[in-house]
């Protein structure tokens, strides 16, 4: 049997502890759930940080790298993707009253885009101008598939980079 789930009896029959594959201790799927959660939400314009959730699953399983950072990386641009198509939708909404941006920082905005072009999607794993990025390249139709591309290796990468800089310090 290659995995084993165990459930301590005096605890509550609804807690599961992380399964063992080969005798290694492998995080539980809601570990990659919660992760997966975190680093969608994070991409949004929802204000939240996903970091902070990598790092800690790193630091109980180091060994989990690749995984993690596979699910991070999914999840954020999943949430990237859904300001793509936000922004899609933002023409249709941009007459209202209600509407937060100003057509003056939306046309800021559009030109910064088009001036540097779809290349600038690469810088959409920065905070602050990441998110507003990806909005941006939704509202001037640039294709899904590339901008697919180009966010998931900008976030792949940074999640990289996280993973590598953590796990350099737990060897420390």
């Amino acid at each position: 049997m290659l995995c084993n789930w165990s459930c301590s009896l005096s605890d509550s029959p609804y807690v599961f502890y992380p399964f063992s594959i080969r005798g290694y201790a492998v995080l539980s799927w809601v570990s990659y759930l919660g992760l997966a959660v975190s680093a969608c939400v994070a991409a949004t314009l929802l204000p939240m940080q996903s970091e902070a959730a990598l790092v800690a699953l790193l630091a109980l399983e180091p060994r989990a790298v690749y995984s993690l950072v596979l699910v991070a990386s999914l999840g954020n641009v999943l949430g990237s993707q859904m300001n793509w198509w936000l922004g899609t939708q933002l023409q249709r909404w941009q007459t209202r009253r209600w509407f937060p941006v100003k057509p003056a920082q939306l046309q800021r905005a559009q030109h910064w885009y088009q001036r540097y072009g779809h290349w600038s999607l690469l810088f959409s794993w920065l905070p602050l101008i990441g998110d507003p990025l990806t909005l941006i390249a939704g509202a001037l139709r640039e294709p899904f598939w590339r901008f697919t591309l180009l966010v998931s290796i900008a976030k792949a990468g940074r999640y990289s980079v996280l993973a590598y800089v953590t796990l350099y310090f737990l060897k420390t």
